[in-house]
């Protein structure tokens, strides 16, 4: 029998010019943060001064963790620094995807955290009511919306597995009710712990609420150097100098203020694209009339949702690690994946004719082995790390902040005692072993999905020793 011609691929199947056109007048700056109710920053540290809890990284992870400082406690100081802006990074450039998975998926929970995945699928529940709660209380404008999410299956052999997901399934004739595309064979609706929001706005509205409650938040003001002191830490900025009685790193993919942390995650690149507003025809032509995201079953994967007004935002499959693990600004712009996505997208909805894309922009994300987040604590119990996130963050990472703080607390809870919370995941094999070593296991993944979603040798051999990598 002849095996089917995949839905996505590497090869660029629309006529070049189309694309050329398509991406010829993109903006190559995030959409979200074009926002006209960009904060303006806060200043930057210069001197010395003392504080209960320091908070390194402003981004959902280091906001979310202040925010639920001072929440528990109004009394304690909580100082918050950022390097640069609040949300300039991955908190302010994300697809605004918040899931309530706090394990990247059940199926990546039964692989690495098996013994917990009953306690963990509860607790994320709680999480992902909490999160909204807290905009409700706060009165943070992130634009949410909770109307579920739709996984879809592009090639055949993905129905079983998707017959297997939680949520209402739809085969293709049903699936077309909700939104049409060639390449869609099924579909299922995850009608609960799935939600939208504006990433930029998550984050300004977390920044806002921090400083009503009195958190000090300084941005601008990279920290260079983590010293111990005995009773207190030392950070070192670039302009001065904090001295905290406990510390929380939050600083996603950027190398770690601790060595020993330094190898268990991976900067990894993520692109994306946002078209113009759609029309009432084009949302017609497509069909797609409701208000949840979407993505596609592939291991490399593209997740797609709506604005406000309307835009499609799509990204994902290609996941990117530069040789060295550089992170660099001129990473942010990649037009041979640029055009990949734009191809992908004009094969999904050919409907849409001569559609334009507005903004084209990447950047970086964390990566562990585990592809879910990790948490621990170091330098005498006094400093709490996260991180790992791996592109699921935006709900995980209040989740973290709990964590750090009940760790910090010497707290016995179903939180501190989870196997993400007591365990490193395996770390990532330094240069010059890690940048062939990922490109190896990406071409594995690609013809595992030419291939009916069949493992070959060296995925089944990275899974064995605890190593994944995805899209």
């Amino acid at each position: 029998m002849r095996a089917d011609t995949p839905a996505y691929d590497l090869d660029i199947r629309t006529d070049e010019k189309r694309i050329r056109a398509a991406l010829a007048d993109a903006a190559q700056t995030p959409f979200w943060l074009e926002d006209p109710g960009r904060p303006t920053p806060q200043s930057s540290l210069i001197g010395t001064l003392d504080t209960d809890l320091l908070i390194v990284g402003g981004g959902y992870c280091g906001l979310w963790t202040a925010l639920q400082a001072k929440e528990a406690d109004p009394g304690r100081d909580v100082v918050l620094v950022e390097g640069s802006e609040i949300g300039w990074a991955a908190s302010g450039r994300n697809g605004g995807f918040v899931d309530d998975s706090l394990t990247h998926g059940r199926q990546n929970g039964q692989r690495y955290f098996a013994e917990d995945l009953d306690v963990l699928e509860t607790l994320a529940q709680e999480n992902f009511a909490g999160f909204r709660d807290s905009l409700t209380r706060h009165d943070i404008d992130a634009e949410w919306e909770e109307e579920g999410s739709l996984e879809v299956a592009t090639e055949r052999h993905q129905l079983a597995e998707l017959r297997e997901m939680p949520g209402r399934f739809y085969d293709r004739e049903e699936l077309a009710g909700l939104v049409r595309s060639p390449l869609y064979r099924a579909g299922v609706l995850k009608e609960s712990g799935a939600a939208l929001v504006h990433p930029a706005k998550l984050a300004w509205g977390l920044k806002a609420a921090c400083l009503r409650l009195g958190v000090r938040i300084f941005e601008h003001t990279p920290v260079t150097k983590l010293t111990d002191r005995g009773r207190t830490v030392r950070a070192t900025t670039g302009m001065g100098t904090i001295r905290a009685r406990q510390v929380v790193l939050a600083t996603n993919g950027f190398p770690s203020l601790l060595r020993r942390n330094r190898f268990l995650t991976i900067p990894i690149y993520d692109y994306v694209l946002m078209t113009e507003p759609l029309t009432p025809a084009q949302l017609d032509a497509i069909g797609w009339h409701g208000r949840f995201g979407i993505g596609d079953a592939s291991r490399q994967f593209h997740y797609y949702r709506k604005t406000a007004d309307n835009r499609i935002l799509w990204g994902g499959y290609d996941a990117v690690y530069h040789r060295g693990g550089g992170i660099r600004p001129e990473f942010d712009q990649r037009p041979e994946t640029f055009a990949r996505l734009a191809d992908h997208f004009l094969r999904t909805f050919p409907q849409l004719g001569d559609i334009k894309f507005s903004h084209a922009w990447g950047g970086m994300i964390d990566m562990s082995t585990q592809l879910a987040a990790f948490q621990g604590l170091a330098m005498g119990d006094k400093v709490a790390y996260a991180g790992g996130f791996t592109g699921l963050g935006v709900a995980a990472t209040r989740f973290a902040g709990t964590v750090m703080l009940e760790l910090l607390a010497g707290a016995d809870t179903p939180r501190t005692r989870l196997r993400m919370a007591t365990k490193r995941p395996l770390p990532i094999p330094p240069e010059p072993i890690a940048y062939p070593a990922v490109q190896v296991i990406r071409r594995a993944i690609a013809r595992a999905d030419r291939n009916g979603g069949r493992d070959g040798l060296i995925l089944k051999t990275a899974n064995l020793l605890g190593f994944s990598f995805d899209s």
